[in-house]
C-alpha cells in the first residue's frame, strides 16, 4: 500500500472516530437532558399535591384544574411566543427580548433545540404555578388563564433573554468575557430569581389585588383555613424535592465530559444540604421560639423549600459547606417573610411569596456573597474579595420590579372588568360544587361540606 493510500485510509479512520464522539456525545446529552426534563415536569405533580393539601377539601378540584392549565396552556404559549422572546436570538441580537423560532421555525436546521425547548418549557410553567396557590379559592379560572399566557408569553421570558440568553443586558459576551451593564455577568445558575423569584413577585402582587379569602382575617369566625390534607402537603414537598434534582443539576444543560460530570455532581450535594439545614431550622423555630410552638409538619415542607429555592442560583458556584449556611439563613428569610404577611395579612395560600420570592431574591444575593473563586468553579462572592454582589443586586431589582410592574398591569384591568375575584357565593360554597363536576360517589360527602360551610358562615 502506497503512502498515499496509507494517509488516506487514517483520514478515513478518523473522520470515523470524530463522527462517532460527535453523535456520542449529542447522545449523551439529549439523554441527560430529556431526564431532567422530566424530573421537571414532574414537580408539577408536586405543586399540585402542594396545593391541594393546603387549600380547603371544596375547592381541591378547582386548584388542581389550575395546575393543568398552567401546564397545557403554558406550553402552547411557550410555543409560539414564549421561546422566541426567551431564547430566539438573531444573528443581530437585541439586548432585550429574542425574535426569531417564532412556533419552532428553523428548529429542523438544529434539532438539537428541540431538547432545550423542552427543558426550559418546563421551567417557564414553574412560574405561573407559583401564582396558582397563592392565589387560591378566590380567583376565577379565566382570569387566572389570562394572567399564565402573559406569564409564559411575556413576562418569564424576556427575564430569560437578559440572563439565560446570552445576548441580554445582564448577561452577554464582550471580547470573549460574559459581562453586563453593570460589570460581570449576572449569574443564577438554575434560576433562584429568573424563575422562583418572578414567580413569588407575581404571586405577591396577585395575592394584593385578589384580596383574603372571604373571612381570612376575621377572627370571629368559626370557620378553619388550615390545610386540608397535612400528608399531600408532605407527599408533594418530596415530589418537588426529587424533581428539584432536574431542576438544578439539569441546569448543566450538557453531560458528556468528565467537568460538566463533576459539576453536577457538586450541584446535586448542595440541592440536598440547603434544604435540609432550611428545614430543620424552620421546624426548630415553630416549635420553640415562634408560633405556633408546636410541631408545624407544613411549616418543615415550606422550610425544605424555601431551601431548595435559595440554593438554586449558586449551587454550581458554592461548596457543600456554604451551601448548609446559605440553606440555613434562608429559613430565617422565609419565616420572617412569612411573619410579615400574615401581619399585613395578605392571604398566602400556600407562602408562595416567602418561599419562592423572598428565598428567591436571597438566593440571587447570594452568589454574590459566596463563592471562592480560586476554587475553580466560578465563584466570585465578596467574602473572598470578589466583584460580583454589585451586578447581582442590580440585576435582582431590575428582575423584581419588572414582575411586579407587568403582573400589576395584568391583575389590575381583570379586577376591574371583574374578571379576577370570586363572588362570595362561591367561596361559602366552595368552587368545587359550584363550577365542577362532581363525582357520583362523592356528592353526598360535598354536600355535607358545603352544609357544614355554610352554617359556619
Amino acid at each position: 500500500m502506497d503512502n498515499a493510500a496509507l494517509v488516506k485510509q487514517i483520514e478515513a479512520l478518523q473522520a470515523s472516530v470524530q463522527s462517532l464522539e460527535t453523535n456520542h456525545n449529542e447522545s449523551l446529552d439529549t439523554i441527560w437532558m430529556l431526564l431532567a426534563s422530566l424530573l421537571v415536569f414532574f414537580m408539577h405533580a408536586g405543586f399540585s399535591l402542594l396545593e391541594t393539601g393546603s387549600v380547603r377539601f371544596k375547592n381541591t378540584q378547582n386548584i388542581l384544574a389550575k395546575n393543568l392549565i398552567v401546564v397545557t396552556l403554558g406550553f402552547i404559549v411557550w410555543f409560539f411566543i414564549g421561546f422566541p422572546l426567551a431564547l430566539g436570538s438573531t444573528d443581530n441580537p437585541s439586548s432585550f427580548a429574542g425574535s426569531s423560532r417564532w412556533a419552532m421555525s428553523g428548529f429542523w436546521e438544529n434539532k438539537s433545540e428541540l431538547r432545550l425547548w423542552f427543558f426550559q418549557g418546563a421551567f417557564c410553567a414553574t412560574g405561573a404555578t407559583i401564582v396558582s396557590g397563592a392565589m387560591a379559592e378566590r380567583t376565577q379560572i379565566k382570569g387566572f388563564c389570562i394572567f399564565t399566557s402573559i406569564m409564559t408569553g411575556i413576562i418569564y421570558p424576556i427575564v430569560v433573554y437578559w440572563t439565560w440568553s446570552g445576548h441580554g443586558f445582564l448577561n452577554f459576551v464582550e471580547n470573549g468575557t460574559s459581562v453586563s451593564i453593570v460589570g460581570p455577568a449576572f449569574v443564577d445558575f438554575a434560576g433562584s430569581g429568573i424563575v422562583h423569584m418572578v414567580g413569588g413577585v407575581a404571586a405577591l402582587c396577585g395575592a394584593i389585588i385578589v384580596r383574603p379569602r372571604m373571612e381570612r382575617f376575621n377572627q370571629s369566625t368559626s370557620e378553619s383555613f388550615d390545610a386540608y390534607s397535612v400528608p399531600f402537603c408532605v407527599l408533594g414537598t418530596f415530589i418537588l424535592w426529587v424533581g428539584w434534582y432536574g431542576f438544578n443539576p439539569g441546569s448543566t444543560g450538557s453531560m458528556h465530559d468528565i467537568a460538566t460530570a463533576n459539576t453536577a455532581g457538586l450541584v446535586a450535594v448542595n440541592t440536598t444540604l440547603a434544604p435540609c439545614a432550611a428545614g430543620l431550622l424552620v421546624f426548630f423555630l415553630r416549635a420553640q421560639v415562634v408560633q405556633p410552638k408546636k410541631l408545624d409538619v407544613g411549616g418543615f415542607c415550606n422550610g425544605i423549600l424555601a431551601g431548595l429555592v435559595s440554593i438554586t442560583g449558586g449551587c454550581s458556584t458554592v461548596e457543600p459547606w456554604e451551601a448548609i449556611i446559605i440553606g440555613f439563613l434562608g429559613g430565617f428569610v422565609y419565616q420572617g417573610a412569612s411573619m410579615l404577611l400574615k401581619k399585613l395579612k395578605v392571604d398566602d395560600v400556600v407562602d408562595a411569596f416567602p418561599v419562592h420570592g423572598a428565598c428567591g431574591a436571597w438566593g440571587v444575593i447570594a452568589v454574590g456573597l459566596f463563592g471562592n473563586p480560586n476554587r475553580g468553579i466560578g465563584g466570585n462572592g465578596a467574602f473572598y474579595g470578589g466583584d460580583q454582589l454589585g451586578t447581582q443586586l442590580v440585576g435582582g431589582i431590575i428582575i423584581a420590579c419588572w414582575a411586579a410592574a407587568f403582573s400589576c398591569l395584568i391583575f389590575v384591568p381583570l379586577k376591574l372588568a371583574g374578571l379576577l375575584r370570586l363572588s362570595d357565593e362561591f367561596q361559602i360554597a366552595g368552587c368545587d360544587i359550584k363550577e365542577h363536576k362532581i363525582q357520583s360517589d362523592n356528592i353526598s360527602d360535598a354536600k355535607a361540606n358545603l352544609d357544614i360551610t355554610i352554617e359556619s358562615a
